[in-house]
């Protein structure tokens, strides 16, 4: 592969390497729950749809997130942007950033421009988490207020936010720094990994939490769309 034009090892692991896409999946079956139901969250409508799938996670994703929201300070709650996702919108998703990079990027091939995607969208070949319930797209927010400083917008791709949607970039402000260091420690202790290339996304039960946690398997696979 010609790397000349981007430096891939400068990635953390991404969800389109055989690392992942290899693990097997051991389908657990749990349904999706809805959590608009539950009045620990804020549900943010950016990404709202009329059947609200975007408020659908796997129930066991579900029962970690309510864990995680009583550990966050009396005032702070999560902000729900997107869970269940349709595989066709994935599909959009992902076409319409590839298209975006190899205009960009002219001269990449193919197959480097699916592994750039995949950075900021998960190859709807590959059971792609969102697609699985097993994704959570959310932010912070004042439970009286407005969303925190998280350093960038939800959803900013790499491209946009000069990679300061890495989890880690440091070239945020102090503020951003610690609110996401409030999101990362509170998920983390309730067993939920984070796409270290998007702060606001955090899974649990696909593949990329089971090659995190070091588990045999994933135990969400792809969800019909509803």
């Amino acid at each position: 592969m010609d790397n000349s034009f981007y430096n891939f090892s400068a990635d953390p692991i991404l969800i389109s390497d055989p690392l992942i896409t290899q693990i097997p999946l051991q389908e657990s079956n749990e349904e999706l729950v809805d959590l608009g139901d539950v009045s620990l969250f804020k549900i943010d409508s950016r990404l709202a749809d009329k059947k609200g799938h975007h408020r659908l996670v796997r129930r066991g994703l579900a029962q970690r997130l309510c864990k995680a929201a009583d550990l966050l300070p009396k005032d702070i709650c999560f902000l729900i942007i997107e869970g269940f996702r349709p595989l066709e919108l994935q599909k959009q998703y992902f076409e319409q950033y590839f298209t975006d990079l190899s205009k960009i990027h002219p001269n990449a091939t193919q197959q480097q421009l699916y592994i750039l995607t995949s950075r900021y969208v998960s190859p709807p070949d590959q059971l792609p988490p969102h697609c699985s319930g097993a994704a959570i797209d959310l932010s912070l927010a004042y439970k009286d207020g407005p969303e925190l400083d998280m350093g960038t917008p939800v959803n900013a791709s790499p491209e946009q936010s000069n990679n300061n949607c890495y989890t880690n970039s440091v070239n945020i402000s102090h503020q951003a720094h610690l609110n996401r260091n409030l999101l990362c420690t509170t998920l983390e202790a309730v067993g939920l990994v984070n796409y270290p290339t998007e702060w606001w996304h955090w899974s649990y039960g696909d593949r990329y939490w089971s090659y995190k946690t070091k588990s045999q398997a994933a135990i969400y696979g792809a969800v019909k769309d509803l």
